[in-house]
């Protein structure tokens, strides 16, 4: 007795077209309100970076709309520092019930990290790069590792891993953690670091800045813009928001009430 094992298509890849592009700037999650809490920011960087060698290809479902994506760059426009590689900075397959559903656990990420490699094998790039986290949830670096990927460098819980194409690659490195930026006596400080090209963080960016702005003069909200690599180095960041130089963001993006509620209890404690 023989049993029929009806095995799922492998996706189609494609690079990103302009019918796909709105998705693509929400991250493909086109059903979510909180996108736009995001602001320009993704669209900013986007219209900056592939006129810098971005590469953006999508995975597309049988009903023709993106199901995942992977974007990459030379490494020289990225919080790594190397030489002749590209650095992923997100492989994503949808997996919310909400718009086209879930992907995942079906090979999707693996088709576009295939492709992304053999598009920068044949740019003549010497190897590609990625990053991930220690934990088990999104960019997990035991993932890339899976990959044939390997550890280059690590700070904290991000793991910056790479694979190299030639016998002479150069490993990366992540780009050094800069010092706390100085606080403003008498106020509560924060200081928001944007680079655009993710809109999680772009979301915590808007959110710091709108509870900064309702909670009046008691607060001080900083900006800088970390889209050029010569800003991450300078600064020793990327993306990230720092209340009264603490990390606001350890994981999903945190609501506008919870952070609002964060500052508030600082500016409570100000001296009168």
């Amino acid at each position: 007795m023989y049993v029929l094992v009806m095995r799922e298509a492998p996706p189609e890849i494609v690079d990103l077209a302009d019918e796909y592009e709105d998705s693509y700037l929400v991250c493909l999650e086109d059903w979510s309100g909180e996108m736009q809490e995001a602001g320009d920011h993704k669209a900013r960087w986007y219209r900056t970076m592939r006129d810098r060698g971005l590469r953006v290809k999508l995975a597309i479902g049988e009903d023709g709309r993106p199901i995942g994506l992977i974007q990459y760059l030379p490494i020289e426009h990225s919080p790594a520092l190397g030489t002749d590689l590209y650095m992923i900075m997100c492989v994503w397959v949808h997996g919310y019930k909400q718009g086209v559903g879930k992907h995942q656990g079906r090979g999707v990420g693996s088709a576009l990290l295939a492709a992304a490699e053999r598009d920068t094998r044949e740019l003549g790039a010497k190897g590609m790069a990625a990053w991930g986290v220690v934990f088990p949830f999104w960019m997990k670096s035991a993932w890339f590792k899976k990959h044939d990927y390997i550890q280059a460098d690590r700070q904290g819980t991000q793991v910056l891993v790479w694979k190299p194409f030639t016998d002479d690659a150069l490993p990366p490195r992540w780009i050094e953690p800069g010092p706390k930026p100085a606080r403003v006596e008498g106020k509560v400080t924060v200081n928001a670091f944007v680079n655009g090209w993710c809109p999680a963080c772009n979301l915590v960016y808007e959110r710091a800045k709108r509870a900064a702005t309702d909670l009046g003069n008691d607060v001080v909200f900083e900006s800088v813009d970390t889209t050029e690599q010569s800003a991450m180095i300078r600064c020793g960041r990327s993306d990230c928001v720092l209340l009264d130089g603490k990390t606001v963001q350890k994981g999903p993006p945190p609501s506008y009430d919870h952070i609002y509620k964060m500052m508030a209890k600082r500016v409570a404690k100000l001296p009168r």
